[in-house]
């Protein structure tokens, strides 16, 4: 008699774990998706018209070398603190002292940075600290992304 009810808990327990994984998989197969859908792009006109006019000017820019590029190279940092109008006076300071050099002020929190010159070679860098070693008291030769010198095209 003890067999029968064992045999008996056992078929109902079987049973319920068949049902079970028959749910889940019902339940998968029920939330796939069965159809494809379609999909609708609502865009300004404009995009067409921007997308159309950046190929025809690269179609004709095709061979030409581009005018601004940036490459690695020189600065020369003159000025580092915590005070902006300082940082705006050291550079005002440098550029009435050397109008042809450009000049850039980077923040770097808390810090100010201001660094002047693109130079291609370490040593053109080196020249430039020499000269500003009286006037400023630490300056820093920096290698970082530069624009390039611009570069004068004469017809003559």
């Amino acid at each position: 008699m003890k067999k029968a009810a064992f045999d008996h808990k056992a078929y109902t327990s079987l049973i319920k774990c068949c049902i079970f994984f028959a749910l889940i998989i019902a339940s998968t197969q029920t939330f796939a998706q069965q159809t494809r859908g379609k999909v609708e792009v609502i865009k300004d006109p404009l995009v067409d018209t921007l997308i159309a006019r950046r190929f025809t000017l690269s179609k004709e820019t095709v061979g030409v070398m581009p005018t601004s590029y940036s490459t690695y190279g020189y600065r020369v940092q003159f000025f580092s603190g915590s005070n902006r109008k300082d940082a705006y006076n050291a550079q005002a300071r440098m550029q009435s002292e050397y109008p042809e050099l450009r000049t850039y002020i980077l923040y770097s929190e808390p810090n100010f940075k201001v660094r002047a010159g693109d130079f291609r070679s370490r040593l053109e860098a080196e020249k430039l600290t020499q000269d500003l070693r009286s006037k400023f008291p630490s300056l820093f030769i920096i290698s970082e992304k530069i624009n390039p010198p611009k570069t004068v095209t004469d017809n003559d």
